[in-house]
């Protein structure tokens, strides 16, 4: 089990894992050994994510997720397997209690009178200064 928050934990077998040839540094070792890691978590099946938790993490995952609601995490920073395994489920773990926090409800506030008279004094000085830029037209009696 992997624990995300107090009332979240994600069974490791919802979680697949493949290990893939990385690019970069390495030398030959990164022509022989698969050491980067593709996380894939079901996120639209998952059994263990609340509804709201879901939603919030199908947004917030943005182009790392297909269309059948899969998240696709990618990690390869590091030249060891096992530290990118590490890391591609610590960012699981991040991007799902991120999705965990409900989102705070705007109270809309009024505009102060103050606030309303600056605006209102910078139109009127921008106006002045557009209006003395014009070239001046002379009326013929």
């Amino acid at each position: 089990m992997i624990h995300i928050t107090r009332t979240i934990a994600i069974d490791e077998s919802e979680i697949q894992e493949d290990f893939i040839r990385a690019s970069g540094p390495g030398g030959q070792n990164v022509n022989k050994v698969a050491t980067a890691v593709q996380l894939r978590f079901d996120v639209g099946n998952s059994r263990s994510l609340p509804d709201d938790v879901r939603n919030r993490l199908m947004r917030l995952a943005g182009r790392r997720i297909t269309e059948r609601g899969v998240l696709i995490i990618d990690a390869r920073r590091f030249r060891k397997q096992e530290r990118n395994r590490q890391d591609a489920i610590d960012r699981l773990v991040l991007l799902i209690r991120k999705a965990a926090e409900k989102p705070k409800r705007r109270r809309q506030t009024r505009l102060t009178l103050a606030s309303k008279r600056r605006r209102l004094e910078a139109k009127r000085h921008r106006s002045e200064a557009k209006r003395t830029r014009r070239s001046v037209s002379y009326l013929e009696d």
